[in-house]
């Protein structure tokens, strides 16, 4: 009889297992990468479906707690996100979060990562004063990480100047866009497409009336927009924002055309921002509404109000926005009683303590 060696048992037992997890191993990367690649698609439904097996396949093979199972619940939270379902994605990226905190420790670029995710989160809801100590402290981590002036710490710095700018806190917000803008300039070139801040410096003179400062900025995001291509989203953001500066001007002739090049690019688009385009179909509405032209304006308010009801949640202050504007045109035609109600309607939703 062959005597069988007992370390060679065990290698023999251990062999299979090995295969049997690299296998796994195998799927689950390539689920992810399915995933992530229906995602830049606009697939979601898809890549909703792809991604609960990839983590179904990552909880079996390296544990609950473990990075790579982070990484899906970060992706299924993004995929919530643009889908507008945030109650969804909330409990997803905390989830990843306290993951990645407990393995990495919390100085981890990735759990700076997931302080921006979940920061974003609160910040489209309109929940400011959650997403900024999530800012702060991203921005602190990463700045520990590359020093000061590193371009991820340029994209830090322009997410806390976006959340000061949407609660009208204009004094904070300019150096914070200027050291962000010197940063990527200095790393990246002048005329590199990312130079966020370069936007949110432009629209932070326009906010505050500076239109001459905003506009040659304005002009000088389309350009560097231009380079990229015709269909490029950025380049309809930025024909949104100089079309805007133009109508707080009364410029409609100049305002129109670029509004509605805008419109047709995230129509067009498998990556559409429905906050985009319910800013630029109430924008347009305006422009109409102000020159009398209100059937053209109303389909245009309608379309606006559904896109934010869907996206955003029947209480957001943006819906309170359609429907104060929608009003406002119900009385300049007479329907008095229609207006009323949406009026009634966008006062209680204004009453909401967030």
């Amino acid at each position: 009889m062959k005597t069988i060696i007992p370390g060679l048992l065990a290698l023999l037992f251990i062999f299979p297992l090995c295969t049997s997890v690299h296998a796994q191993e195998e799927k689950w990367k390539k689920l992810n990468d399915e995933t992530v690649s229906l995602y830049k698609q606009g697939q979601y439904d898809r890549a909703l479906v792809v991604a609960t097996q990839a983590l179904q396949v990552a909880e079996q093979t390296f544990g609950a707690n473990n990075t790579n199972v982070a990484a899906i619940l970060t992706n299924i939270a993004m995929i919530y996100l643009a889908q507008g379902q945030y109650a969804k994605a909330e409990p997803l990226y905390i989830r990843s979060l306290a993951i990645r905190e407990k393995a990495l420790g919390p100085d981890h670029l990735d759990v700076a990562t997931d302080l921006n995710n979940l920061a974003l989160l609160y910040l489209v809801q309109g929940r400011y004063a959650e997403a900024e100590p999530l800012y702060k402290r991203s921005l602190s981590i990463t700045e520990k990480a590359f020093g000061l002036d590193h371009p991820s710490v340029a994209t830090s710095l322009h997410n806390l100047a976006r959340l000061n700018h949407l609660q009208g806190r204009f004094a904070q917000n300019e150096p914070l866009y200027k050291r962000s803008l010197a940063i990527r300039e200095k790393t990246l070139g002048p005329d590199h497409p990312d130079v966020a801040a370069l936007r949110g410096l432009a629209l932070l003179y326009r906010d505050q009336g500076q239109y001459a400062q905003a506009e040659p900025l304005f002009k000088r995001l389309l350009a560097i927009d231009e380079k990229a291509g015709p269909n490029d989203p950025l380049l309809a953001i930025d024909l949104n924002n100089l079309a805007s500066l133009y109508r707080t001007q009364g410029q409609y002739a100049q305002a129109e055309p670029l509004f509605k090049r805008a419109l047709e690019i995230w129509e067009q688009s498998h990556h559409s921002d429905p906050f985009e385009m319910a800013q630029i179909l109430n924008s347009l509405a305006e422009i109409y509404c102000v020159q009398g032209q209100y059937s053209q304006a109303e389909p245009l308010y309608t379309r606006a109000l559904a896109i934010r009801e869907k996206v955003l949640g029947p209480d957001h202050p943006d819906v309170a926005t359609s429907l104060e504007n929608m009003s406002a045109l119900f009385r300049k035609t007479g329907r008095e009683q229609e207006a009323e109600s949406l009026e009634e309607r966008a006062a209680a939703i204004r009453a909401i303590k967030r």
